[in-house]
């Protein structure tokens, strides 16, 4: 039995360890917190939303960006200080914009397959994560927005999604809570919402089940391969330890750049900061004007989510800031006015707000597939999709791993059925 070490314990490293178990791989997921999902997958916007497939390389986002670096409340903030880091990033991304169409097809093709494995997923293992299949509402102010929504919905069906356009009365009835005036809006009736800590628990558990060893609080400080062997360097209180793997998978966020440095690859990943809030719905009041429906606010870049009776989630923005983990008042209290303005019979006495780092590639696009040296692996820079992507790119690079060995390795007969999706990500 070939041993796998996964790297990180959020949503891809936890889903990723499954899927390696469910192979009949010997696996160790190693993370620094005390429990699973502590860090970008602790309190992201819930969506799980082929919808918002849209890759973010087109010349909008430039010029959105440009226009908006100095206002502090502005839903992309990028900080001017420059950084090598930063700057080959941005390059990068603008290299990527004449791939705009195609990527954002593949990723709907992506999210639409990962669908059938998380929920099929989660009803074998009993995994309750407050799922929600009411849809999603995207919602657009003006006739500029909601026509360019029409053109990404032509990439969205290429990909398998079918969305349509709805009035501004049809948008009431979708969901009768929503306040203000909108110029007409798109539903994605197939898509759907839950709460990301509670699955990456739940399937940390039931990974633990199929035998895989979770090492929390072990913090890797270095990885080594030589092609044969892999080996993991923990900080264990005051000393180092080192761990003996036939591979390894890096599945670590925002650190897997500097883990696939010390590796011999490049993986570009910068870090980009999301908030969210959660609404605690204290009364029956609150609990009545708050919306079932998920929605996507295209000009705020703010998505929602409900999850069950008592909480309502809010998350957004994209702010290009380094590693920095402070959670601003100044980029929290849009999402509050947000939920005041479109929501106002909602109680935002009780808020809890938070802040996580993305990971993402200047391609919109995961790393899933091999490294340099034979025996390691990457499923990491899902950007803001993680939630989405989670389950089939962690099923892709388990079929990875597994055809690196074969025939070595006995394939469990549990096993997802999907397999209408590419054998690797397109990288440029």
């Amino acid at each position: 039995m070939k041993s796998v070490a996964v790297i990180g314990g959020g949503i891809t490293g936890v889903t990723t360890a499954y899927a390696l178990a469910q192979r009949g791989f010997a696996v160790t997921l190693f993370e620094k917190h005390r429990y699973a999902a502590m860090e970008t997958s602790f309190a992201n916007g819930g969506q799980l939303s082929a919808s918002n497939a849209e890759v973010w390389n087109h010349w909008s986002t430039i010029v959105k960006g440009l226009k908006w670096m100095l206002k502090s409340d502005a839903p992309l903030l990028v900080n001017p200080k420059p950084s090598w880091h930063k700057l080959s990033w941005f390059a990068e991304f603008m290299g990527n914009i004449p791939h705009y169409r195609r990527n954002t097809v593949e990723t709907t093709r992506l999210a639409v397959a990962a669908r059938e494995h998380l929920f099929a997923w989660a009803q074998a293992e009993g995994v309750d994560f407050d799922l929600k299949k009411e849809g999603i509402l995207h919602i657009y102010r003006d006739k500029k927005g909601f026509e360019h929504a029409g053109k990404v919905s032509e990439l969205l069906a290429q990909g398998g999604l079918p969305r349509r356009a709805v009035t501004p009365a049809e948008m009431k009835a979708i969901e009768p809570t929503l306040a203000g005036t909108y110029y007409g809006g798109y539903f994605t009736e197939s898509d759907s919402t839950g709460d990301i800590h509670k699955f990456t628990s739940g399937m940390a558990a039931a990974a633990e089940r199929l035998g895989v060893q979770c090492r929390y609080e072990q913090d890797v400080v270095a990885l080594h391969s030589d092609g044969k062997e892999a080996r993991v360097t923990v900080q264990e209180g005051g000393q180092q330890t080192v761990h003996h793997f036939d591979s390894v998978v890096v599945c670590a966020g925002v650190e897997s750049r500097s883990f696939a440095a010390q590796l011999g690859d490049r993986v570009n990943i910068y870090p980009v900061k999301g908030y969210s809030i959660t609404v605690n719905l204290l009364d029956a009041h609150s609990q009545t004007c708050a919306p079932t429906v998920s929605l996507l606010d295209d000009e705020t870049k703010l998505v929602t989510s409900r999850l069950g009776a008592d909480r309502f989630r809010v998350a957004g923005t994209a702010e290009f800031n380094g590693y920095n983990k402070d959670i601003r008042a100044d980029r929290i209290r849009p999402l509050i006015e947000w939920v005041n303005q479109c929501f106002p019979g909602i109680n935002t006495r009780q808020v809890v707000p938070w802040a996580g780092l993305r990971p993402m590639l200047p391609t919109m696009m995961p790393r899933v597939g091999p490294g340099r040296h034979a025996n390691v692996f990457y499923n990491t820079g899902h950007g803001h999709l993680g939630w989405t992507l989670c389950a089939v790119t962690a099923d892709l690079i388990g079929q990875v791993v597994q055809d690196a060995y074969r025939p070595s390795v006995i394939t469990s007969a549990v096993k997802p059925q999907v397999r209408a999706i590419p054998s690797r990500i397109p990288q440029q």
